[in-house]
């Protein structure tokens, strides 16, 4: 059995940096040389990290409210109950712990200052998949993790204790930056990110806003619960685009955006999953049941405002089926060879997959500026995610928005923003100047981010309705709850807390695997 967190992935060797069908090619092969050009394995691991994140989507689709079973499938068992077990949603630790170990090796070969920024970038993303850990199991191997044959059954690490490490990981990986940055100025060649980079490009301040914004994300989630030893920001400030990953996605064999290959047609044309539908809870916040936009949910699902729905466990011969191609994508064209070049989640074959949205990170900013974290107005904070989600759900699988009518995108983006407010002007989750306490700003800013990260990271909606409670469920209602009408949670929103650790560590590190979790009652650190 491979320990996935001992030993290294040798990546396929990159022949020419900027041909992205190589980037793509993620699978491994052990008759292959053992060591590799750092440059090379950047562009291989981030496109690896979107193959995990869509895993993270489903994930936190399925269980946070975002998709429900779809009419014609059975067999659904735990995704409805709850009543996990170590065989559920296992890939998640398996992919990233896989990915975790391409960006340690590049940060072990990287000590030739030359290559400080690409060490800096497997620092980032290194923090960025061990939270993806954390959010999904809490304490995990970490400290002993990523060392080879030097610790096969690693010790778990207190998950807090892991988040302030990352912290610190992020600010190291920032000044590691500015080093190299203050060295090449001085006539220190340098290593380029340029093609490598299938994230930013090579423009390393994109690289320093990730940094910043990553590290706010883990500090208001661990707000109270962790001392963190820099609270501070590097000036660079945080993201305020989306940050895509995109090798060179294209309507090909195993070349596809992973979501569109999941969720819409294979690159032979195949429908893909047709199991899941919308939730009855989720269209609510389009359909004028709790919240009316019509504009975005035009332009993320299929037939809307006739969009199939249900409330994830209802199996019965009234449950609509699930059309090919998906209600995730919006295109009225359903040949698959064809198909796609659309606005929505989904978008297209060619489109990037979305690593952290604009719109996420606003919203980070909006509720840490009400919390007195960082300097801002959190009303123009949370304005600015709400068009920043317009924005990305508008956009095009080649990242533009259509002007269509308007003198630019942008007066689109802001005219449809304000048709937003203005349907649902007395709604403080809309119009922040209707919210008349703290807790109430709070409540709006993460409702927003939760219909922001619908279907794009729904994986972190989830985490944040863990950690605020928002957006509010109630009852039994499909309008009002999105947990499962055959749960079997204990808890007082019928819903889980968390999935298990998977049946690999019970069997091979089972001296260390913390015991007695439960998916009702063990809770992330983090949550309430």
């Amino acid at each position: 059995m491979k320990y996935i967190y001992n030993l290294f992935i040798v990546m396929s060797l990159v022949v020419l940096v900027t041909s992205c069908n190589d980037y793509l090619d993620i699978n491994t092969n052990p008759n292959q040389a053992t060591t590799v050009d750092v440059e090379l394995i950047l562009p291989q691991a981030l496109t690896a990290t979107a193959y995990s994140l869509n895993g993270f989507n489903t994930y936190g689709a399925q269980i946070g409210g975002y998709a429900a079973n779809a009419g014609g499938y059975g067999g659904f068992n735990e995704t409805v109950t709850y009543n996990y077990n170590a065989g559920n949603y296992s890939g998640l630790w398996s992919s990233v712990y896989d990915n975790l170990e391409d960006y340690q090796y590049m940060i072990d070969n990287s000590e030739d200052v030359s290559y400080s920024y690409f060490k800096a970038a497997a620092m980032i993303m290194k923090a960025y998949n061990f939270q993806l850990l954390v959010d999904a199991y809490d304490d995990i191997p970490y400290t002993e993790a990523l060392q080879g044959t030097k610790y096969l059954t690693p010790a778990y690490d207190d998950a807090a204790a892991i988040y302030a490490d990352l912290a610190k990981l992020l600010d190291d990986a920032i000044s590691t930056i500015n080093t190299a940055a203050e060295l090449q100025e001085n006539g220190t060649t340098m290593v380029e990110l340029k093609n490598y980079d299938i994230l930013f490009a090579g423009n390393v301040s994109q690289w320093k806003k990730l940094a910043n914004t990553i590290k706010l994300r883990i500090m208001l989630r661990a707000n109270g619960k962790v001392s963190f030893s820099d609270t501070s920001f590097d000036s660079e400030g945080f993201l305020a685009t989306d940050a895509l990953i995109n090798p060179g996605f294209t309507r090909d064999v195993s070349r596809q955006n992973p979501a569109w290959n999941s969720w819409a047609y294979g690159y032979t044309g195949s429908a893909a999953t047709k199991s899941w539908i919308p939730t009855t809870y989720v269209m609510g916040f389009y359909d004028g049941t709790k919240l009316l936009d019509t504009l975005r949910g035009a332009a993320i699902y299929y037939e809307f405002p006739e969009t199939g729905t249900n409330q994830l466990g209802y199996e019965n011969s009234s449950v609509p089926a699930c059309p090919t191609g998906g209600f995730w994508y919006p295109g009225s064209e359903r040949d698959g060879k064809v198909a796609g070049d659309t606005t929505g989640v989904l978008k297209g074959p060619d489109a990037g997959y979305p690593a952290f949205t604009a719109a996420e990170s606003y919203f980070l900013q909006a509720e840490a500026a009400v919390r007195g974290i960082v300097s801002g107005d959190g009303k123009t904070l949370f304005e600015n995610g709400i068009k920043a989600s317009f924005n990305y759900t508008y956009m095009l699988p080649d990242g533009t928005v259509s002007a269509d009518t308007f003198a630019t995108a942008d007066k689109k983006i802001v005219y449809m923003a304000g048709k937003y407010k203005e349907a649902n002007t007395n709604d403080y989750r809309v119009n922040f100047d209707k919210a008349t306490s703290t807790e109430q700003k709070i409540e709006a800013i993460i409702t927003q981010k939760y219909i922001a990260l619908n279907f794009v990271n729904s994986h972190e909606g989830w985490n944040e309705y863990r950690r605020t409670g928002y957006p509010a469920v109630s009852g039994s209602n499909p309008s009002e709850t999105f947990a499962s009408i055959a749960s079997q949670s204990t808890r007082g929103d019928n819903l889980p807390t968390r999935i298990l650790y998977p049946s690999t560590e019970v069997a091979y590190n089972g001296a260390n695997v913390p015991q007695g979790i439960s998916p009702f009652t063990s809770l992330i650190f983090w949550a309430k």
